[in-house]
């Protein structure tokens, strides 16, 4: 599953992380990070950066929730418990 940017914006507001804090774990650049979040959907970028962006957020407990998942709602995050 990829993720959309709206839903780093939320992780990273979970984390409590800067976009530099999520720049540095992932090992993605900063503005690829900026424009990854810039857009509500998928966003336009590599699919090795995306994916190294969504393990680092799994890596500090971030849950990611899909449009098909049984819970109520659409495409979100949330914390491991």
């Amino acid at each position: 599953m990829l993720i959309t940017g709206a839903q780093i914006r939320a992780a990273r507001a979970l984390l409590k992380w800067s976009g530099r804090d999520l720049a540095e774990h992932s090992g993605v650049s900063y503005p690829a990070l900026q424009r990854a979040e810039a857009v509500d959907d998928m966003p336009n970028m590599q699919t090795k950066n995306l994916a190294a962006i969504k393990s680092a957020l799994e890596a500090a407990g971030v849950v990611f929730l899909d449009a098909g998942d049984t819970r109520d709602g659409g495409p979100g995050v949330r914390m491991k418990r």
